[in-house]
């Protein structure tokens, strides 16, 4: 798999790209790949560094002719997320990302690809290795942070002192024609509850409700897609038959990351064996009923009940109504479109993750914003639903967004030069995910700086691909905006 990946133009890149999904790189387990890029800028004699969060810093010099030229720092992030589709066996903490190339994209066997930010990383090894002047660049710093994905560490905890550069070329879009001046902002709301669990009814019934088959994605970029989340359509159908099936919810487990749409719900619930055949009955009702709802956008999606053995304890009814309830009234998707970009998501809350189990209720949800009040609104709404349920609420992670900045001089180099390259207009845009850009912002906040990347699809889901075509675009985008850097 790897050898059919290597055999992709650009070479230098791909290759690099197959030596890093060797690595396995999950966000907050970096020390292998931080080792791993030591390791490369020591073997090409770079100045290599890692600061004091783990961010690693690779120097290298103009080539002949560009000295004159402003600094230019290259920036993308060394962890993944790493989600794999329910039947699908792999350790993600000690094997390499099997890659398959399919017609124009290459995608991964039941994983995410890590292409998100991995392409970024591996185009940036490609400048930092290339020889003489088979890539013309000014002096390159070459930023590799950490933790990205789940807390944006890297970014928060940058020592700026390392670096001088003038320019930041952040490659972490996913869109071949967008040119990013703005992301969201974030904050995380993760609550915690207990409940009284009692004994399990006799002369009941257990079943387990399994919902599989979401798309998912990520939760900034395709929360405007109509898509389903697991947690709520679970919740959904045991709100349905609470109180018509003398229901009780015995244990939860939905969603994966906090990122991510979630794609999959289990919940094991127990009814009185006098109501399995209404029950059977309605479940089937209600399941056609989503799945005729959803159809269009989710033609995967599957929900299923078989019979399981009767667990000890379940959730005692006052509580779980409680919690039910909470949940079902929970804001899920777009808050509140932009008022000034047209077509951009300015506000949403995703609900990423519920767990409920012997006695304790855990979820995560991640409320992202370009406007830092409405961001503070929508997680205000998350708070206090919860609060009002008894939960207890942390909220964490918060970092900022980045404003755009039309009157860019780095877009304006780029926009121009991607008219006379490509014949049409760049997307100039700000987009609903969390980019580091905001953050290395307030670290860096005389840097002129834009984000762009090749076309990769389904990010944060075992869906994950890149288009190799739009790679090669990329690329040689990258090389022609490096040789036009302007003078000091």
């Amino acid at each position: 798999m790897s050898k059919e990946v290597r055999s992709l133009e650009p070479h230098a890149l791909w290759s690099h790209f197959a030596d890093l999904n060797a690595v396995p790189r999950p966000s907050k387990k970096e020390e292998r790949v931080i080792q791993f890029m030591v390791d490369f800028g020591n073997k090409l004699g770079l100045e290599t560094l890692v600061d004091r969060i783990g961010n690693v810093i690779i120097k290298k010099p103009a080539t002949p002719g560009m000295e004159n030229r402003q600094t230019v720092i290259l920036q993308s992030h060394l962890d993944m997320v790493h989600q794999k589709n329910g039947d699908t066996q792999f350790d993600f903490d000690n094997q390499g990302i099997e890659m398959i190339v399919d017609g124009d994209w290459v995608k991964a066997n039941g994983t995410t690809l890590g292409a998100d930010n991995g392409i970024g990383v591996a185009a940036i090894m490609a400048v930092l290795s290339a020889k003489g002047e088979d890539v013309k660049h000014p002096a390159i710093e070459a930023l590799f942070t950490i933790d990205e994905e789940t807390g944006m560490t890297g970014a928060m905890e940058l020592d700026p002192a390392h670096l001088s550069g003038s320019i930041l070329l952040n490659l972490d879009t996913e869109d071949d024609d967008e040119l990013s001046i703005g992301c969201a902002g974030g904050i995380d709301t993760n609550t915690t509850q207990t409940y009284q669990e009692i004994p399990t009814p006799a002369d009941s019934v257990a079943y387990v409700l399994k919902l599989r088959g979401l798309k998912g994605g990520h939760s900034g970029m395709d929360i405007d897609k109509g898509r389903g989340n697991a947690n709520k359509l679970m919740n959904r159908l045991l709100y349905d038959m609470d109180d018509r099936f003398a229901l009780h919810i015995a244990s939860i487990d939905g969603g994966s990351l906090r990122n991510a749409i979630p794609r999959e719900s289990t919940a094991v619930i127990i009814i009185p064996a006098s109501n399995t055949e209404a029950f059977e009955a309605s479940f089937k009702e209600r399941t056609n009923e989503i799945l005729k709802e959803y159809h269009a956008i989710e033609p995967d999606l599957r929900i299923l009940s078989e019979k399981t053995v009767a667990p000890a304890m379940v959730m005692e009814p006052k509580a779980q109504r409680t919690f039910v309830n909470a949940i079902y009234s929970l804001h899920n998707g777009v808050y509140r479109m932009s008022p000034d970009i047209a077509g951009l998501v300015e506000t949403s809350s995703s609900l990423a993750r519920v767990i409920v189990k012997e006695g304790k209720i855990v979820t995560q949800s991640l409320q992202r914003s370009s406007v830092e009040s409405s961001k503070m609104d929508v997680a205000n709404t998350i708070r206090t639903t919860f609060e009002n349920a008894g939960a207890t609420v942390v909220q964490e992670g918060d970092y900022p967004g980045w404003q755009p900045n039309p009157d860019s001089p780095i877009l304006g180099v780029m926009g121009n030069l991607y008219k006379d390259i490509f014949k049409g207009n760049p997307d100039v845009k700000a987009c609903h995910a969390g980019l580091e850009c905001g953050i290395l912002g307030k670290h860096l906040p005389d840097t002129d700086m834009i984000s762009f990347g090749p076309n990769i699809r389904h990010a944060h889901s075992p869906d994950e691909c890149v288009q190799i075509s739009s790679v090669q675009k990329f690329w040689s985008f990258l090389l022609s905006t490096l040789e036009e850097i302007p003078s000091i």
